[in-house]
């Protein structure tokens, strides 16, 4: 078996080094027959490695311990669940995971531009291959998924405990697919500017490639923020940690890029500007990649320390400078048609946001390289915190959402004065309700916070204004109720209304991490059974302690009960998982406690506020038990270590000593999650080919018609 895979993902080397010269030769010479070549070479790509990644995620289901990466990151006792997630918990598995979304996406985007731009894809082609080129080299020499153990491992060393959580089964692969996904734009707009074809159509043919690399992007950030607040137990769902702000630095670029297309499909301007930012979007994937596996910046989230940095460094430098000598050298062929409208208009106001969107990229970029910029200057690691991107990104995102509420109440071309007043008096009105609600409850502590639920109140009432007016127009014309109407103005729209919908999800998480940012409480105190304490008007009593040994870790918690005005609430289980320690040095009933540790924490979630809450529970006063039950059983021996942790446990949960826990009171984070929601819902509205509406709408009307057979009598 490794033997097949090791020649797989080198035969797919070989076939995406034959697909570029292929492509570029059928591309110079407009030779079909070369175009045709390299066109099937990503066909073929994209088979050997489908086929290389089903016979990893084989070995790992099969606990396969010959195979070196199953050993180091899988074992017996792993969970199936968690096993076949357990690929992309490596270095390797994540790499060639990443090389197989490319060649699928790769193929799907040169089946379908092939006649559409027929002079621009063998270009496309070959950039898309020198991608995968560059991925499955890093597999064949650097780290290479299908190394031998021999002699093989009785038993895996296991999954990191960290990520034994549901969300890390799709937000790995979720990012990745984002990231590969963005490698189409960037492909069609170099091989455009190659063969300066700076038209609107290589725009129209990669726009659902654009949506979905960004829909898909966002889904795995909300994933991973959802992860952090659940399961790693510092009370918070995002961090600025280097890796999030990885992912999310190219989320912003292809926000803007959704943008402004529209500008250069509607009005011929922008045109500079989209291939900048497809191409900028691109390479801070690859940079997102990069930061994950070089070791460069300190992340919960890497794969640590590694000898790729230096070539995936010679690569970004490679897309960097191609990327600037492209646009540079075709600026001509870059002119707008035509100047951008009025200050009053829909366009001027997207170019504004997307001034605005990318001054918050620029922030998270100075903000995550600044510890390197500081040690080259001064030979001092110095790193900027979360009150720091809060201070620079706050502003810009009340702007954004500002704007995109104005921007909803504006027409293409040009608005008038008067029209927009017109349109403009029902959102400002409830805007202006919603912070005057917002102030009688408190929000005047956060001025911030109260700005960004005006302007969050903007959006959604622009929207809805919107909508009403389009539906109203559609009830006069058809006379449909109000169901088939709003169906039907959707439908002929998608791409409108979509992306209004899109604008409120956002709106509306940007809400819940203002609020649950500005206004949360947290308590952090050392109970012992019986105590109690207060936070926010919750009282909260540690009713006893709990243990439970299973058969990878040990949990050690507490039963929290959660009363409000004598009222029993809730009754909350915070536990901290112990994982053994595998190494030769440790003690055969200490090591049960010396491995890794994870969080689960007590969640009580609801509309108006999470009440969450993490321990620590105090081992140091069985330091000394365990200490000498490692002296009396020098050799592990299973079942009498099992019989002696299983007594450590229950003389825990029979005589615990105090414990410390963390209390969160925070108002609105299930916004955060409501509103990805409905940005998700919106996101495939837009993304919905318009084929499969027509088929549906037609199928309803088709079952609504009276049938024309005989009664049967």
């Amino acid at each position: 078996m490794l033997t097949i895979g090791r020649a797989l993902i080198a035969l797919g080397l070989a076939t995406a080094l034959w697909g570029i010269a292929a492509s570029i030769v059928g591309g110079r010479r407009r030779d079909p027959r070369w175009t045709a070549s390299g066109r099937r070479a990503v066909y073929v790509l994209a088979v050997l490695l489908l086929a290389a990644f089903v016979l990893l995620e084989s070995a790992f289901l099969r606990s396969d311990f010959s195979v070196a990466v199953v050993a180091r990151h899988s074992s017996t006792t792993t969970p199936a669940f968690y096993r076949a997630t357990a690929i992309w918990s490596s270095q390797e598995g994540s790499l060639l995971l990443w090389v197989t979304l490319m060649a699928v996406w790769a193929s799907a985007a040169v089946r379908i531009a092939t006649r559409r731009l027929p002079d621009v894809t063998p270009y496309a082609t070959a950039i898309l291959l020198g991608f995968a080129g560059f991925f499955l080299a890093l597999s064949v020499f650097w780290a290479n998924p299908f190394q031998m153990l021999d002699p093989a491992p009785p038993e895996g060393a296991g999954l990191e405990p960290l990520l034994r959580h549901p969300t890390m089964m799709f937000h790995p692969p979720l990012l990745y697919s984002g990231y590969t996904l963005s490698m189409v734009p960037f492909a069609f707009s170099a091989a455009a500017l190659l063969r300066r074809r700076v038209d609107g159509e290589w725009i129209a043919t990669i726009r659902r490639f654009a949506l979905a690399a960004w829909l898909v992007l966002g889904v795995g950030i909300l994933l991973g923020a959802r992860w952090s607040w659940t399961e790693l137990g510092w009370g918070g769902y995002w961090a600025w940690d280097p890796v999030e702000n990885a992912a999310l630095m190219p989320w912003l670029t292809g926000t803007a890029f959704l943008h402004s297309l529209m500008l250069q499909q509607r009005r011929g301007v922008l045109k500079a500007w989209n291939v900048s930012l497809a191409m900028a979007t691109g390479i801070l994937a690859v940079l997102g990649t990069f930061l994950v596996r070089s070791g460069l910046l300190s992340s919960i989230h890497a794969f640590g320390a590694s000898t790729m940095g230096l070539p995936f460094l010679c690569f970004i430098a490679v897309l960097l400078v191609g990327s600037v000598w492209l646009v540079g050298s075709r600026s001509a062929a870059l002119a707008p048609d035509r100047r951008i409208g009025p200050s009053l208009s829909r366009e001027s106001i997207f170019v504004l946001n997307n001034v605005l969107l990318l001054g918050v990229c620029a922030v998270v970029l100075w903000g995550t390289f600044f510890p390197l910029v500081s040690e080259a200057l001064t030979g001092t690691k110095s790193t900027v915190g979360p009150s720091w991107f809060d201070r620079y990104t706050g502003p810009l995102a009340i702007g954004i959402v500002g704007l995109v509420g104005l921007a909803t109440m504006l027409a293409w071309g040009a608005t008038s004065a008067a029209a927009l007043a017109r349109r403009a008096r029902v959102p400002v009105l409830g805007a202006l309700g919603v912070t005057a609600g917002a102030g009688v409850l408190g929000a005047t502590s956060s001025p911030s916070s109260l700005a960004l639920f005006a302007c969050a109140a903007l959006v959604v009432a622009a929207t809805a204004g919107e909508l009403t007016r389009a539906v109203r127009a559609r009830r006069a014309a058809t006379h449909d109720n109000v169901a088939r109407a709003v169906s039907g103005v959707v439908s002929r729209n998608r791409r409108r209304y979509g992306g209004y919908l899109v604008h409120v999800g956002v709106a509306v998480t940007l809400v819940g991490v203002a609020g649950s940012s500005a206004f949360r409480h947290i308590r952090d105190v050392r109970l012992s059974p019986g105590q109690h304490v207060a936070i926010d008007g919750y009282d909260v009593s540690y009713r006893r302690a709990t243990g439970e040994l299973a058969s990878e870790k040990i949990s050690l918690g507490a039963l929290l009960d959660v009363r409000r005005d004598g009222k029993l609430v809730r009754t909350l289980h915070p536990t901290r998982g112990y994982y053994a320690d595998l190494g030769a040095s440790a003690g055969p009933i200490s090591r049960f406690f010396d491995g890794e540790s994870t969080s689960e924490v007590g969640l009580d979630a609801g509309v108006k506020r999470d009440l969450w809450t993490a321990v620590q529970p105090d081992l140091s006063p069985f330091t000394r038990l365990m200490n000498d039950a490692d002296q009396r059983f020098l050799t592990a021996t299973p079942n009498v270590d099992a019989l002696v942790v299983a007594g450590l446990v229950a003389h825990y949960e029979a005589s615990p000593p105090p414990a410390t826990f963390r209390f969160i009171v925070s108002p609105l984070v299930e916004w955060i999650w409501f509103g990805g929601a409905i940005f998700v819902s919106g996101g495939l509205i837009a993304l919905w080919p318009p084929g499969l509406l027509r088929t549906a709408a037609a199928t309803v009307r088709l079952r609504r018609r009276p049938s024309l057979r005989p009664a049967a009598s």
